[in-house]
């Protein structure tokens, strides 16, 4: 149902606050399980895989800098990954020409083939007219056919209720040595001005990926990674697409992945893999939890890359990643 402005309410807000934090969550195990499950390191498909990976975990500290900034502190819980639905999306929404390419796909945890390289381009696609006057507020957040589409309308929402704005309310700024063209990417000041900031990272999450049409699809110079990325011009959809189109038709000239067994085939050490790798992700969640709550877990970067090793120690015993 949509939402005439004046009866946008700070719980709407909140309820896209935690879809924002739940999307960007969702890409981080969905993309690194496919980068992870490339034999090659060097391979380009990696790499740009990677830089995205690294953007995505920039997005969710962001949407949690922007809640917390709202007086709302976000849940962090495991993802699903089940069949086609990917959180708060709904692509029936988009115009069936713009998304036609990327069909087939899928949303389960798996290599980096077709189905998967076609979810991460539909979860990045740009909406084709994300313009204010036309993206309508929604009570229900799968309403949206983009997430270019759903962080516009939270902006709107953002704008309406930037009286609630309270600066310096839990911010975690870790990226900062990787963009030194950035302001700072955390809320510091109250109301009005506080709001220019969180419009300001809604800009970054959106110019770097997460689906917003732009007139020029390079990355402005005030968002790109100054430190390591082999592309740092291109957004997400770029790179994805470019991934895509690599790879040819049928996926078949992607890098080589690691050959996986079936279930029912697994060992013991199998399921061991399995069971550490569900088990430091929980550790991780907590860990992001707490760390958006004000805390300042010591073992965060330790814990986060002890999951990436757990997903390519997976994928090298013919394991297929699981979470939870």
């Amino acid at each position: 149902m949509k939402l005439e402005h004046h009866e946008w309410a700070l719980e709407h807000l909140e309820t896209h606050l935690q879809a924002a934090v739940d999307l960007e969550l969702w890409t981080i195990p969905f993309y690194m399980s496919a980068m992870y499950s490339i034999k090659d390191r060097n391979s380009k498909a990696y790499q740009l895989i990677r830089t995205i990976i690294n953007q995505e975990m920039l997005h969710l500290q962001c949407a949690a800098n922007m809640a917390n900034a709202y007086g709302y502190s976000p849940k962090i819980s495991t993802p699903v990954y089940e069949g086609t639905y990917i959180p708060h999306l709904n692509f029936s929404l988009d115009p069936p020409e713009s998304t036609a390419p990327y069909k087939p796909y899928t949303a389960e945890i798996g290599p980096l083939d077709e189905l998967h390289i076609n979810a991460m381009c539909l979860v990045e696609i740009p909406e084709f007219d994300t313009s204010l006057k036309n993206i309508a507020l929604q009570t229900k957040i799968e309403e949206y056919g983009s997430i270019g589409a759903f962080y516009q309308a939270l902006r709107i929402g953002a704008s309406l209720l930037k009286k609630d704005i309270r600066g310096g309310v839990r911010q975690v700024n870790y990226f900062t040595s990787f963009y030194r063209n950035m302001p700072d990417m955390i809320v510091t000041d109250s109301g009005a001005k506080g709001f220019d900031q969180v419009s300001l990272l809604i800009d970054l999450i959106t110019d770097q990926g997460e689906g917003q049409c732009k007139v020029d699809e390079t990355i402005p110079k005030v968002f790109q990674n100054t430190a390591d990325d082999i592309e740092p011009a291109g957004d997400h959809f770029t790179k994805f697409n470019q991934i895509k189109e690599e790879g040819g038709a049928n996926g078949n000239l992607l890098p080589e992945t690691f050959p996986t067994k079936p279930r029912g085939e697994y060992t013991e050490e199998d399921k061991q893999l399995e069971h550490i790798l569900i088990e430091q992700f929980t550790q991780l969640t907590a860990l992001l939890e707490g760390l958006f709550r004000g805390e300042n877990p010591e073992n965060f970067f330790p814990i986060m890359a002890s999951v990436g090793g757990a997903i390519r120690n997976c994928w090298e015993h013919g394991v297929t990643p699981k979470f939870r």
